[in-house]
């Protein structure tokens, strides 16, 4: 996992404990203790043909984190005044993307599986498309 550069408002790094024995690896987290909210909804990507992006939005209240808990992801996160690239690449490790923080997710290596967490379910009301309407919300706030 890369950790370059300052991250955007909100945005922290997430390290999910892990426990390996001769079984094999047991990663885990819980609502509200490693995941720093209650979790409403999940959902995976996986099949990202090569050169497609996801995200490319902001929500306006839901907060997510991301795990790449297969393969690896680029995102890049903006909150308007500080704009950062990760690089995911570990099923322990994730990154949290605060309401109002830009997203898009880029460069996924075959076979990658993304597993988010979010705080709210799905409303198709809660989140901004257009990439400069978002920038003129986050300047009125």
């Amino acid at each position: 996992m890369e950790k370059k550069g300052v991250l955007p408002r909100g945005v922290t790094w997430i390290e999910l404990p892990e426990r390996k024995d001769v079984r094999g690896s047991l990663t885990f987290g819980e609502g509200g203790a490693e995941i720093p909210f209650e979790v409403a909804r999940v959902f995976w990507i996986t099949d990202v043909p090569v050169g497609q992006k996801r995200g490319g939005h902001a929500h306006w209240t839901c907060h997510e984190v991301v795990f790449a808990v297969a393969g690896s992801v680029e995102i890049e996160l903006n909150d308007g005044e500080r704009s950062v690239v990760v690089h995911l690449d570990s099923p322990q490790q994730g990154i949290t993307i605060p309401a109002g923080v830009w997203c898009e997710l880029r460069c996924f290596a075959p076979g990658t599986v993304c597993l988010v967490l979010a705080s709210e379910r799905y409303n198709a009301k809660g989140y901004v498309h257009d990439e400069e309407q978002w920038r003129e919300e986050k300047l009125k706030h």
